[in-house]
């Protein structure tokens, strides 16, 4: 694709990352079969090509220089779920998560978000990376949940028990990040990570002060914010990789959607005198924890009866981090039974925010994955991301889980 970046944008670093990545589009179109909104929406504008198109014209100065057109092409490159179903299927290797990121930062600067959207987005952006105070909001909630309306309740879990966290006895050591939102939605999900490995003769252990890995703010149009959160961590991580004891051996994650986030601190970090060498060594160190437990002797947790469920990757899983069969196989070996599940490469329509801020569309997408998962009658649905299982359950019968409960319970 040819380009003619505005020379105010085409020498800054993200000018020079987003002309790189559109110079490899080549317009092919293959991302649009593969793009849930596209399939929703049939709009050229809400697939991938189309939204690639209106950056470009953005970045070379051709969109009207009105605030009504500026907001419409906010309001394509918004309703993307940077679900990156796009770049698993792009044969030229376009990575469209970074230009969308840029896109909309320069959407926001030229056109501004109404004021009721830009509130919502600041208070996101403030509510839920704080574990403690989203954690009162939803003791809160649970308290006053027969008061509430119907839409909001329906989005208040009931309590999850963590349950023992084994002491750190075993020569080998992995950090977790908590995370922001799951250890209030979901602590037992870690909590049954510890108990896995500890089986598996690995301690798990936490860094008390690292906590949000930053993507909430950076795809909420606070990248400033995101960088101080990623440096918070790495700060709370760095004494763990030199420990006298002897060094921890990874960085795990249990939730996908961090997983992504942590995998690319070098990537935005990569200008920092003081943290780019380090963020290089977090990335490197950052596993998902399937790729952990697929190192390990895990057969040894197979159940004694076999149970039919429902694999739903998720899209930070399968198209972000590109780790695609692992929890199957996995999970296989164990005696599971997987049943089929069409489009599985389909967003179901979490995306961190997105089924806040784009509730009809993210509503729509949950429909129809939840009509794949369940139409080969499993007993259960499992995933990878706290927030494709609050999603998933919201609008299921069906037990909704973390895959690694299926290990923790068949031992416990």
């Amino acid at each position: 694709m040819q380009t003619q970046i505005l020379s105010a944008l085409r020498h800054t670093s993200a000018g020079k990352v987003a002309e790189d990545i559109l110079r490899r589009c080549v317009h092919c179109g293959f991302c649009n079969a593969t793009c849930p909104t596209y399939q929703l929406l049939g709009d050229e504008n809400d697939g991938p090509r189309g939204r690639i198109y209106l950056i470009k014209q953005l970045m070379e100065g051709n969109l009207e220089n009105t605030p009504d057109s500026g907001r419409k092409t906010l309001q394509h490159l918004d309703r993307c779920l940077l679900c990156r179903s796009c770049e698993t299927t792009c044969p030229s290797g376009v990575e469209y998560g970074k230009l969308l990121d840029i896109g909309r930062h320069l959407a926001e600067e030229h056109a501004g978000r109404e004021r009721a959207d830009r509130t919502l987005r600041k208070r996101l952006r403030t509510y839920l990376p704080k574990t403690n105070l989203f954690g009162l909001g939803l003791k809160l909630g649970r308290t006053f949940k027969p008061l509430l309306p119907d839409k909001l309740a329906s989005k208040i879990t009931a309590p999850r028990p963590a349950g023992d966290w084994p002491k750190a006895r075993h020569n080998r050591w992995i950090l977790v990040l908590d995370g922001c939102v799951q250890p209030a939605l979901s602590p037992d999900i870690n909590a049954a990570t510890a108990r896995v490995l500890d089986k598996l003769g690995v301690s798990l252990v936490t860094a008390p002060k690292a906590g949000c890995c930053g993507a909430i703010s950076q795809h909420l149009g606070a990248p400033e914010a995101a960088l101080d959160y990623m440096r918070r961590n790495i700060d709370a991580w760095w004494p763990y990789l030199y420990r006298k004891e002897g060094a921890v051996e990874a960085i795990v994650t249990t939730a996908s959607g961090c997983g992504v986030m942590v995998k690319e601190y070098a990537h935005h970090l990569r200008h920092d005198p003081e943290y780019a060498i380090k963020a290089e060594r977090i990335s490197h160190l950052c596993k998902d924890i399937a790729e952990i437990i697929a190192k390990e002797n895990y057969q040894q947790l197979a159940p004694s009866q076999a149970t039919r469920i429902a694999w739903h990757p998720p899209c930070t899983l399968q198209h972000g981090q590109k780790i695609r069969g692992v929890v199957e196989n996995i999970l296989t070996d164990c005696g599971y039974v997987l049943t089929p599940v069409a489009d599985e490469h389909l967003c179901c329509g979490s995306a961190g925010t997105y089924s806040i801020l784009q509730p009809e569309l993210s509503q729509q997408l949950r429909h129809n994955k939840l009509a794949n998962l369940t139409a080969n009658a499993p007993e259960m649905i499992v995933t990878a991301n706290i927030g494709c299982q609050t999603h998933l359950q919201e609008g299921s019968d069906l037990p909704v889980m973390h895959w690694i409960h299926l290990l923790d319970k068949t031992n416990s």
